[in-house]
């Protein structure tokens, strides 16, 4: 009798450690970001091979190492700024994001921290192996996204400008390195930034009271609602006005021609709703840009197979 009482025992002990194993599994990759680091890589390969990379043969592209090394730089350096911002933004995300603050409650700060550093010296190792310009480039990389985390965020406007221009920053240097400089390029990357800068600003007016507890300034809690509903409607307005653009001077074609006409619709829908907006309305808003930019990115790839062929 004892021992089935100890082997039932035993069992509820290898289920609650299982069970714990895995909800701190889930803590992390949720405190990395892992799924934004994800789709990041995703939206990195085929921006590259299909945007920045015109003449490389697709052999060619599959064995630049170099070229993997800096996105696997890329996706580390995200996952480590995505640890280190949730450590600054722990308390806020006690009540702005209970269910993910729960799930993350099972690993402590400390192990976060640990693999903040093993990510970022593994990444800057990698990035020096491949030369010292991309070792500076990361450098200045991962400072500001500390840097942002720290300080940066909570600073009216600027918070919104480097959050923004630090998801684009891995785009940005792959443009470079491949030298791609062109007006549809410069047009699509302002697209891009625009279209980021109001999902950053909706998901503000969501936690305006939050914000404003932990002194976040942001648009929403410095600005009355009128206001910031006026300044994210004047951003899409000028996203129509670069889609146009796009549409009529760059020569743009395929799958991602159809994107920028259909976004055009998808553009004004979000205006429309935000006109007289609820909380409902706003995460509507915000999910629909989210998965805009989600069709926009097998938007590319499908445009850059049919190129191809």
């Amino acid at each position: 009798m004892n021992s089935e009482k100890e082997n039932i025992r035993d069992k509820d002990f290898i289920s609650k450690s299982l069970l714990y194993r895995i909800s701190q599994f889930f803590g992390f990759l949720l405190g990395a970001r892992f799924f934004v680091a994800i789709l990041l890589t995703f939206a990195l390969y085929i921006s590259t091979y299909f945007l920045f990379n015109q003449d490389e043969t697709f052999r060619n592209f599959v064995f630049d190492f170099k070229v993997h090394g800096i996105i696997f730089c890329t996706v580390l350096s995200i996952l480590a700024g995505g640890i280190i911002n949730q450590f600054y933004d722990v308390e806020k995300d006690h009540i702005a994001k209970p269910f993910r603050s729960r799930i993350q409650s099972f690993i402590k700060q400390k192990y976060f921290l640990y693999a903040y550093l093993v990510l970022t010296l593994i990444s800057l190792g990698v990035a020096a192996f491949i030369s010292h310009r991309v070792f500076v480039f990361f450098i200045v990389y991962q400072f500001f996204m500390w840097f942002y985390s720290h300080k940066l965020s909570r600073i009216l406007i600027i918070n919104n400008l480097t959050f923004v221009s630090l998801t684009l920053y891995p785009f940005f240097g792959m443009m470079v390195y491949y030298e791609t400089f062109s007006k549809k390029v410069f047009l699509m990357a302002i697209f891009l930034f625009l279209i980021l800068l109001c999902i950053d600003i909706v998901k503000d007016m969501l936690t305006k009271t939050v914000d404003k507890t932990f002194g976040y300034i942001t648009i929403p809690n410095y600005f009355s609602s009128k206001t910031t509903n006026t300044i994210v409607i004047s951003i899409l307005t000028v996203i129509m006005a670069v889609s146009m653009k796009l549409i009529d001077k760059t020569g743009i074609s395929g799958y991602m021609s159809y994107y920028f006409v259909l976004g055009l619709f998808v553009i004004i829908v979000c205006i429309y709703l935000l006109i007289n907006s609820s909380r409902q309305i706003k995460v509507l808003v915000l999910n629909i840009l989210r998965f805009w930019i989600l069709v926009g990115i097998v938007a590319m790839l499908l445009t850059g197979i049919q190129g191809k062929l």
